[in-house]
């Protein structure tokens, strides 16, 4: 029998590499167009996570897969919520390479807010409040090891709120994200004299894992 797919990978029409350079260029113009207007949905979402398990899932590609990765955990219960929504629109813009608000920007942005001198972390009863991308994996799991050593997860940045934890992804231009609205809230909270602080992924992650 004549190995079709054989012949195929040794035809000059035919090339692997090449139509996974071809397939990863694609999947960089998908993410633009699905991050333009600012906000990812959930048809958005199953759609991405298709494409790529249809066309680039054979890649060995590691940014490919950390994009995956995440967005099939966020995808996992069937709803891609709020959050979540926020965080993969921030993945789509680390993975392009664009800035996010580019559109929209008109100054320079901002450095963050951080506590200085970072505060010391109390977990048991403490209430964290997570907010844009973070470098160690989903939202989700970033909760969960909280919970595990007896915090508590806040819904909205309010006076309940002990620490806002700002992810590493992305955060240079949070005064044009729309996770940006929860740290000037903190910050607001914070010059009214409640005891909330703001700290980078750095921090949290030292303080957790040493």
């Amino acid at each position: 029998m004549v190995d079709l797919h054989q012949e195929f990978q040794n035809s000059r029409f035919f090339h692997e590499a090449r139509i996974d350079r071809r397939s990863a260029d694609a999947l960089a113009g998908i993410a633009v167009g699905l991050a333009a207007d600012g906000k990812i949905n959930q048809q958005e979402a199953e759609f991405l996570k298709n494409w790529i398990e249809t066309h680039l899932i054979h890649l060995e590609d590691p940014v490919v897969n950390i994009l995956y990765r995440r967005l099939a955990s966020m995808l996992n219960d069937g709803v891609l919520d709020a959050d979540e929504s926020v965080e993969l629109l921030g993945l789509l813009h680390q993975f392009t390479g664009l800035p996010v608000g580019a559109a929209t920007m008109s100054y320079a942005p901002t450095s963050l807010p951080f506590d200085t001198p970072a505060p010391e972390l109390s977990l048991p009863n403490r209430v964290f409040l997570f907010t844009g991308v973070m470098s160690y994996g989903p939202r989700k799991e970033c909760e969960s090891l909280i919970v595990e050593r007896g915090g508590l997860i806040g819904s909205s940045v309010s006076k309940k709120v002990h620490y806002l934890v700002v992810g590493n992804i992305g955060n240079e231009q949070w005064l044009h994200s729309s996770y940006g609205l929860k740290i000037k809230k903190a910050v607001e909270l914070r010059e009214n004299g409640i005891p909330i602080a703001i700290i980078g992924e750095d921090h949290w992650s030292k303080v957790l894992f040493g």
